[in-house]
């Protein structure tokens, strides 16, 4: 594949699971408060929040990789 195409790919993927990602998390949340402003706050917050805790988890494991093992 050439690489313009997987970058089309890639992009494509990415926003499609965005999509669905902030769908669901709306769902879920409207089904638990019954407010479309709340749910949509929700929604919006998430992954965001959500993204600032991966990028904690991966310089975490990170330094744990580079650190030695006990025996």
């Amino acid at each position: 594949m050439p690489p313009a195409v997987k970058r089309h790919a890639d992009l494509s993927k990415t926003i499609t699971y965005l999509i669905i990602h902030l769908a669901v998390g709306f769902g879920v949340a409207y089904l638990f408060t019954g407010s479309v402003a709340i749910a949509g706050g929700i929604a919006l917050v998430e992954p965001m929040v959500n993204a600032v805790v991966f990028f904690i988890h991966e310089k975490v494991w990170r330094r744990a990789l580079k650190s030695p093992m006990p025996q």
